[in-house]
């Protein structure tokens, strides 16, 4: 039996004295990204906010087992945040449609959910009216039955089974009257709530679990009353994948005491918003090494490879890599090296000859 057919479905029961003691961290940090992120200068904040809705999309994809192009999904991003020409290199019509429905929840937040705007997004998921090779009903309901199954043909174990065709239209119009009143339920509980509901509710033929991380998103944004987002729940989910199924499997297959389900949500939350302020200590360091250079001309190689290596370059930089990076003469890469070298960027290692590598000066 699923939770879905109980008697009492759907009120959740949770304890919430366990509860309360994780969701006192998770608010505490979350003030601490925001409080940090808008301390830094607006271009550097636009690039932590473009990298995270560029994860976001990705990783949300990568938990259906899709992969998405990356350059495609940020150039998507940049243009409907105004940050890059809208004339810009043409994206996949699928991938603008992923970023679309993002971008609704989390920028427009504090509209209400309804079955209209969930249909958008189903249909902004799926242009061409089809996942894969299989033909999907698009922008409505789900016509017929709904079963998550994993295994060969002829050895599949079926996880989940959603409710009933017929009780999906009922069951939307109580959740959605549901997400849509004011309660004082704190909002980062409703979000773990509203993604249990949506998904065990699974109302479509297909794009159920980006739907609804979409919809926890939305919430997200709003217990934070900002829209930019600056860490990516979903990128945290998919390191936690197989946690994340196990969760929701036991959920599913249980009563309505929700409470494990919810410590999981709390801490897998956790992970994300603390993954954002170990960014935030490295974008703060990039700003001061800029504030730093700020009376120092730089040529663009130059720029190019002091932010590859503030961004954190992986292994030593040497001239051979810097004309592989910018694409120049090993003349030119020694010339750039050495004016960074005797302008105080640079420094060179203590290794020499052919295994001469350089860092960035370290701030006082």
């Amino acid at each position: 039996m699923y939770i879905h057919e109980l008697t009492n479905w759907p009120k959740f029961l949770w304890d919430q004295e366990r509860v309360d003691s994780l969701l006192i961290q998770v608010r505490h940090k979350q003030g601490l990204v925001i409080g940090g992120m808008e301390s830094i200068g607006f271009h550097f904040r636009e690039e932590v906010v473009l990298q995270t809705l560029t994860q976001d999309v990705i990783k949300s994809s990568e938990i259906e087992g899709e992969i998405l192009d990356q350059s495609q999904v940020r150039s998507s991003v940049a243009r409907r945040l105004g940050l890059e020409d809208a004339a810009a290199a043409a994206v996949d019509r699928n991938i603008d449609g992923v970023v679309e429905m993002l971008l609704d929840a989390t920028q427009n937040f504090s509209q209400p959910l309804t079955k209209e705007r969930l249909f958008s997004w189903h249909a902004s998921l799926f242009p061409s009216g089809r996942s894969g090779f299989s033909k999907i009903e698009v922008a409505t309901w789900r016509k017929g039955s709904v079963q998550v199954i994993s295994g060969s043909f002829g050895k599949e174990k079926v996880h989940f089974e959603g409710p009933s065709k017929e009780r999906v239209d009922q069951e939307m119009e109580l959740f959605l009257d549901w997400f849509n009143r004011e309660t004082k339920l704190d909002l980062v509980l409703k979000a773990a709530l509203a993604h249990l509901w949506f998904l065990t509710i699974h109302p479509f033929d297909d794009g159920n679990g980006r739907i609804g991380r979409a919809i926890g998103d939305l919430l997200l944004a709003r217990s934070e009353k900002n829209s930019h987002r600056f860490y990516s729940l979903s990128a945290q989910i998919q390191a936690e994948r197989k946690g994340y199924y196990q969760i929701l499997e036991r959920t599913q297959k249980g009563d309505l005491d929700v409470t494990p389900w919810i410590e999981w949500f709390l801490h897998c939350l956790t992970g994300a918003i603390e993954k954002a302020l170990f960014i935030l200590e490295a974008v703060k360091h990039k700003e001061r090494m800029w504030e730093v250079f700020a009376s120092i001309s730089f040529n663009e190689r130059q720029r190019k490879l002091i932010n590859k290596m503030l961004d954190g370059f992986e292994g030593k930089l040497t001239s051979s890599k810097w004309a592989k990076i910018a694409k120049c003469s090993q003349d030119t890469a020694h010339r750039d090296i050495l004016d960074l070298v005797n302008q105080g960027v640079l420094t060179k290692n203590s290794e020499g000859g052919r295994s001469t590598s350089y860092s960035l000066i370290e701030l006082p």
